[in-house]
Order: structure tokens, then sequence, then C-alpha cells
């Protein structure tokens, strides 16, 4: 089956042809406003038979891909304030797709719907039962068709030593994910992607007691925090400028002392919750790094691994320098297997849209 994956991120547009896994055609969008030509153009050209997208956010009510009517794109839709920076660029995908193919059938394959195996105590905040039964309070975790991919590619890389595997989804927004015997078990996004570790311009986790302090007593509107939080907090904020890490790092290196603390600050919180990760599922058989960062960042990875010594990992130098791609990059001595997996939210979709519409 030919299928177009539709990935509708912050600002930009994926759009991917796939005969089942082999790449037939691509075509990114680098400033993409919501506007429906590049999908029709696209559609056009190479006629689908399918068309998966990819949404941030699924909620309870949608756990696992599903074709798409107009109520769940009113589901969908109704999740939009979870997840603004993607929630919305999605559902303009979903919509231009379904008006200038509407024979076609699409399905919505959601983030969350790896994370649905969180157990009871991984997934349940420690707020009023009442409050979580009434709006679904709940940790949902996101980056979900990056980890699953991410996941089975790093097993194959590492000749499937793959029991336990932490997956760092590490890019613009990071998320962990411990995966036991093919299975999630925690993760560091929650209700939100807004939790967690640093992100480019995301500040993770932060005491929630601060964030009432500023509203209460310092005059700090919902609205400013909200923003504040999003868009100007993380490498952003600490350095003072790009929340590029390989700005940070040119930076850094130039002897900036809020680049230095930006990075320090954004590798600190990776380790603590990377050992957070591994205690969940009681060890570590393989570390996988994916995303952006996690594909072309070696000095972060090598910090990483220098961190979770202790368990093991160790990277060989200089395989680590040169790779960008799938890899193993761990040492000879390594009794942890450390790789580098290529994104491929695009398989992922494809796969999902396959399964969801032969059921």
């Amino acid at each position: 089956m030919r299928v177009l994956t539709v990935n509708a991120g912050s600002s930009s547009l994926k759009l991917r042809l796939l005969d089942d896994d082999e790449l037939v055609a691509a075509h990114d969008v680098p400033r993409w406003h919501g506007e429906p030509e590049p999908l029709r153009e696209f559609q056009a050209e190479h006629a689908a038979e399918a068309i998966g997208h990819r949404v941030v956010h699924g909620g309870r009510a949608v756990r696992g891909p599903t074709p798409l009517d107009d109520r769940v794109v009113e589901q969908l839709a109704a999740l939009t304030e979870l997840a603004p920076l993607h929630q919305s660029r999605a559902l303009q995908g979903i919509r231009a797709a379904r008006d200038f193919a509407p024979d076609t059938p699409s399905v919505a394959c959601v983030d969350t719907a790896f994370h649905r195996t969180l157990p009871e105590a991984a997934r349940t905040y420690a707020l009023p039962k009442e409050w979580n039964e009434r709006w679904s309070l709940r940790r949902y975790g996101f980056h979900g068709l990056s980890h699953g991919y991410a996941v089975r590619r790093g097993a194959e890389l590492a000749g499937n030593a793959g029991g336990r595997v932490l997956s760092c989804h590490l890019g613009a927004g990071s998320s962990l994910a411990a995966v036991r015997g093919g299975r999630c078990v925690d993760t560091t996004m929650g209700f939100t992607p807004e939790e967690g570790l640093v992100m480019a311009t995301r500040s993770g986790s932060v005491d929630p007691g601060l964030l009432c302090w500023l509203l209460t007593s310092r005059g700090v509107s919902p609205e400013e925090l909200r923003t504040t939080l999003q868009e100007r907090s993380g490498l952003a904020g600490l350095a003072g400028g790009s929340g590029d890490l390989r700005d940070v790092l040119t930076a850094r290196e130039d002897c900036d002392l809020d680049a230095e603390l930006a990075y320090d600050v954004h590798a600190h919180a990776l380790l603590r919750h990377a050992g957070a990760m591994i205690a969940a599922m009681g060890g570590l058989d393989l570390l996988v790094f994916t995303g952006g960062i996690g594909e072309h960042q070696p000095r972060l990875r090598a910090d990483l691994a220098d961190g979770l010594g202790f368990l093991g990992v160790e990277v060989d130098p200089e395989r680590n320098a040169a790779t960008t791609s799938d890899a193993d990059i761990s040492s000879r001595t390594a009794r942890v297997r450390a790789v580098v997996v290529e994104s491929r939210e695009d398989v992922e979709i494809s796969r999902q849209t396959r399964e969801a519409l032969s059921a």
C-alpha cells in the first residue's frame, strides 16, 4: 500500500510517500502556515492509496491508530489547548487532506498511543481522585511514534540486545521512554509535552509551588506564564538567545558563561531523568539516541554515557564522533550497548496506517 505520511510540526511540514516501508518520494516545507497546496500537489503527483497523519495528543479517546471521521477530528480538536504548538497544525493537515482527497482513507497516528502501556502507578498524578477522573488527568507521554521506531530499530542494530531500553528522543522537544520487554513503563513527558527534560525553548519540569508563587505573588498572568514556559525558557531562556544546542555549544566554546550554564543544566536534567527511567525498568540493556540532537551531537551522547558509566555504558570516541545515522557507537568493552537511530516517524506512521485500515 502506498501511504502518504503527513508530519506537521510547529512551523514545518514533512511529506513522505512510502510503499510499505520503502521511501518513494519526499517533500519538506520549512515554513508552513497551514495552506493546503503542498499536500494537494504532492497527492496529485503521487496518488497515495491512504494518508497517515502524525497527531501529538490522542487523550483518552484516541488510544491507537484510528481512521478519521468527523467525530475523531472533533475529539482531537478538543485537545488543542494541551499541545498548542502541534495539535492545531496536525488538524490543519487533516482538514486540508480531507478537503482535497475525501475518498482517500486517512488515519490519525497519535504519539500518546505508545505510552498506553504505562502502569497505573506511573501514569497517575497524586491529585484528588475526583480531579483525575473528571478531567482525565494522567501522564500521557509523547514522541511515541519516534520512540516506537527507535526501540525496534535500535534492538536490530544491537543484535536484539534490547530487553530494557532507554529511548532518548532529543531535539527541540525532548523526552525519554523506559521500555521493558517492548512495553513502555515510564516516560518523562506527562499530561502535556511541557514536563520532563530541559528543551530548546521549554523549561521542562519546574516546582509547581514556584509557578503558583509567580501567579499569586509576582503578578505574572496565566498567559504570560504559559508563553514563557513554552517559548522563552529552556536553553533559549538560560543562554539568552537561540535555543538551538548547536548555537549554545558554539557560544560555550567562546567562553560564554550563560551558554556554559545552559548546556550544563540541560545535560544534568538529561542524566537525572535517565537515572529515574532506568530505575523504573530495573536496569539497562540498550541506550538509544534519536532526534535532531540525539543523532547529531556526539558531545551530549558522550556526556550522558559518561554519567551512566557505572552501569556499563561506554561509547567508542571515534565511532561516536563519526555517527549521525543508524550505527552502534558502543566501545568493545561496554556491558550496555549504545546506538544512534535516524528518526523515521514516517515508517511508523505508514505501518500504523496500514494496520488500522486492514483491521
